[in-house]
């Protein structure tokens, strides 16, 4: 479908229960805040389903939208999710009834009954600002705040190499409806806890290279996570750390979610030298050509080994 196609179908619609990703971002939690109150405001009943793993800082964007207990679904939507192992414990009961899929990533399975993917946009939000558009006729700033939470988040504040003239030109449309940009600016890019710069001397102190120094492997334990107290907002894009350091064009972050079960985050370059959405679909994973991931079970050094195999693999072809 597209945006305005969309907007058609939603406009249709009531009692609309919008899903986000497990470890919630800034695209899929401002995707969900944001077409939420355009849904709002078009007269329809919306909600956002509650998600357990959603951090303090990207919670006060869904807070006035979660769904009440007992609420009953009508129809669902989901938004920036890709794979059903994006779909958090409890959510995936709603996977086979998805009336509308909304989606950025090259790697979307193809489920719902519709779906309105465009793999080319930075952020999912530039397609929610489209169907809300369309929906409304204009965006106001409850929805637009969002929404360039979205845009903002998944393009680092602009800087990543999947930002486009059309990113840039939906943040403009965004910006001129007089949302306070430099308090989010601020809140996501410009403010570091004491934890968290802690967590960044660890991860520095204990780099470990490979590729002949073009690749990097930034490692959190749960020792380390304890050791520090680090919460959720603590770590959130923690894996754009790779991407500062010189020379390194496939940074993978490597996180411990438990015992033997360890989250990896792949940040590759835009030379294109490695494609991470390759080396991630070979895990059991998925996302973009320069962001993606994937879960993976073993030792550290098991870890290590699969991904780098993994890097090799797909390593300048």
């Amino acid at each position: 479908m597209t945006p305005k196609e969309a907007a058609a179908l939603l406009g249709g619609q009531n009692d609309i229960l919008i899903l986000t990703h497990r470890r919630p971002d800034g695209d899929t939690t401002g995707c969900a805040a944001g077409l939420c109150a355009a849904l709002w405001l078009a007269g329809r009943r919306a909600y956002i389903l509650p998600n357990p793993e959603m951090t303090q800082t990207l919670g006060q964007y869904v807070e006035p939208y979660l769904a009440p207990e007992g609420f009953q679904a009508g129809f669902i939507v989901s938004v920036d999710i890709a794979s059903k192992k994006m779909f958090f414990p409890g959510e995936e009961v709603y996977f086979d009834q998805i009336g509308l899929a909304i989606d950025h990533h090259p790697s979307f399975e193809g489920f719902g009954r519709e779906s309105c993917v465009d793999a080319s946009r930075a952020a999912c939000g530039e397609i929610v600002y489209e169907i809300c558009l369309a929906l409304l006729g204009e965006v106001p700033q409850e929805v637009a705040l969002p929404l360039y939470v979205a845009v903002s988040t998944d393009t680092g504040c602009f800087v990543y190499a999947n930002t486009t003239a059309n990113t840039h030109a939906v943040a403009a449309a965004l910006l001129a409806t007089g949302i306070d940009y430099f308090a989010v600016n601020k809140r996501h890019f410009r403010t570091k806890s004491k934890k968290r710069l802690a967590l960044e001397a660890a991860l520095l102190g204990n780099m470990e290279f490979f590729q002949e120094d073009r690749g990097v492997f930034l490692t959190i334990p749960l020792s380390l996570r304890q050791q520090l107290g680090l919460t959720e907002d603590d770590l959130e894009d923690i894996s754009s750390l790779a991407n500062l350091i010189e020379g390194v064009d496939c940074g993978a972050v490597l996180r411990e979610l438990e015992p033997g079960l360890w989250r990896m985050s792949l940040r590759t370059g835009a030379n294109g030298r490695v494609n991470a959405t390759r080396v991630c679909v070979s895990l059991g994973g998925g996302g973009h050509a320069m962001a993606a991931g994937a879960t993976i079970s073993g030792s550290l050094e098991q870890v290590k080994e699969r991904v780098l195999a993994a890097v090799e693999a797909v390593a300048g072809k």
